[in-house]
């Protein structure tokens, strides 16, 4: 029986998937059932460590004094947000684990607001923090941006253009957000040269997303200026 893809990868059967396509620098060409089972073995790995250190993180929370030190709980909510980064990028619907974490991290926000009722300048960055975090976990709704900013990316650097000209459009929309002009332009010039270089292997779809990355550039130029 041949192993099928998963209806929701992690991010290494991800990336494995994204790498049949001929743009990238080490495609796969060639794979069996074996090489596919590693990657989601691997993605089912990464899922049950995720879990397991979740529900530490839940029961340190349950687990918090009425005086906590002020480092302890920083140092909570820092984790919480970090795993939320995770879960974004791990196989299997996540999205109550996200909502347990938003709503942990939102118990410890409001206990810090009361802390700094009553000082401006200390609810200003508090709001500021809270809109930032909002913007943040908005952008990691895209699987893309969450592979592209794990700390062990499986994004080589030399894979970043393929990726950006062949990963679903509204994925990258959301993953230009992590890139300014000077660098998006690079990422242009470096598209341009791998599509004279692998000619007509890579089709006309490729090609339509690098005139729409050109296009988004000279829109962004022109809204800075």
């Amino acid at each position: 029986m041949k192993v099928l893809f998963s209806e929701r990868p992690g991010r290494h059967e991800r990336h494995f998937r994204r790498r049949m396509h001929p743009l990238f620098p080490r495609p796969v060409t060639d794979y069996d059932d074996d090489d596919l089972l590693e990657v989601q073995r691997l993605d089912h790995e990464e899922l049950l460590a995720f879990l397991q250190s979740l529900r530490g993180l839940v029961r340190q929370a349950v687990e918090l004094r009425p005086n906590e030190e002020t480092q302890v709980v920083l140092d909570l909510k820092a984790e919480l947000e970090k795993h939320y980064e995770e879960s974004c990028g791990l196989a299997d619907a996540q999205g109550s684990n996200q909502q347990a974490i938003a709503d942990l991290i939102e118990v410890i926000m409001n206990t810090i607001r009361r802390s700094a009722a009553g000082d401006p300048l200390a609810e200003q960055e508090l709001a500021q923090e809270a809109e930032a975090r909002r913007r943040h976990f908005e952008l990691l709704r895209s699987p893309l941006v969450a592979d592209l900013l794990h700390p062990d990316t499986l994004i080589e650097s030399d894979e970043l253009v393929p990726v950006l000209l062949t990963d679903p459009g509204e994925q990258v929309e959301m993953a230009l957000a992590l890139f300014d002009d000077v660098q998006l332009a690079e990422i242009l010039e470096q598209g341009r040269r791998l599509l004279e270089e692998k000619g007509e292997d890579v089709g006309d779809e490729v090609e339509n997303r690098l005139s729409w990355l050109e296009s988004r550039l000279s829109t962004q130029r022109e809204e800075a200026n």
